[in-house]
């Protein structure tokens, strides 16, 4: 859902019509899109997330947050499922600085702005040294990972995978993610071939948005 509004607004004029506001709103770099409630499974995966990552962290200096706290990421500002930082904050704070990786869980409409923006987004945020998308329809993910050659991504799916997360130390294992969710079996991966490098996508019908956004992604 979008705000109508008669001209595009800047970051810091969003920010200050942001604090009048009783909803939550992200901005994506014109104007406020209000955020929407999400399904059963979204909340059960990105609550398990959330607990596995607390227990995984604990006596680091890093620690997860989220979805209530805000980032900016290339000058748009959202409300990620959870996130990672590795830094001090203050407990009054409403912008988390510096995370260091990503989360978000893929809703029903919402892959076009996961894979394509709000990769776009975290990418050209150096801090930002991984952002994963985890499915809702069966225990799978895509990860995108900062190297100095680039952005690279990778499928992993399947109970025994894990999302290693060197940045910060730990390996998550998906089937704590998904502890609580009826998930469908995974599915191969089928390769979409890009200018000069290739992703990855689940190669079933319910990961066709997956396969557009990839595919999209690869062209730009």
């Amino acid at each position: 859902m979008r705000i109508a509004l008669h001209k595009p607004v800047t970051l810091a004029e969003f920010l200050t019509w942001k604090e009048r506001q009783e909803l939550r709103y992200e901005f994506d770099g014109f104007e406020p899109v209000a955020m929407t409630g999400g399904t059963i499974a979204h909340d059960q995966i990105t609550f398990d997330l959330r607990t596995v990552l607390v227990a995984r962290l604990a006596g680091t200096r890093c620690r997860p947050l989220g979805p209530n706290v805000k980032i900016i990421a290339d000058r748009r500002v959202r409300y990620p499922d959870a996130i990672v930082v590795c830094r001090p904050d203050s407990p009054t704070a409403n912008v988390a600085d510096d995370p260091v990786v990503v989360f978000e869980v893929l809703s029903e409409g919402s892959s076009e702005t996961d894979l394509i923006d709000k990769n776009r987004e975290y990418r050209a945020t150096p801090s930002i040294q991984r952002y994963a998308v985890l499915q809702q329809t069966h225990t799978a993910a895509i990860v995108f990972a900062r190297r100095q050659d680039g952005w690279p991504s990778e499928i992993v799916s399947g109970d025994d995978a894990r999302l290693d997360l060197a940045e910060i130390g730990i390996a998550v294992p998906l089937h704590e993610v998904y502890a609580r969710f009826t998930r469908s079996p995974p599915y191969p991966a089928r390769t979409i071939i890009g200018k000069g490098f290739s992703r990855k996508v689940l190669a079933h019908p319910s990961a066709r948005n997956w396969g557009d956004a990839a595919a999209e992604l690869a062209a730009a």
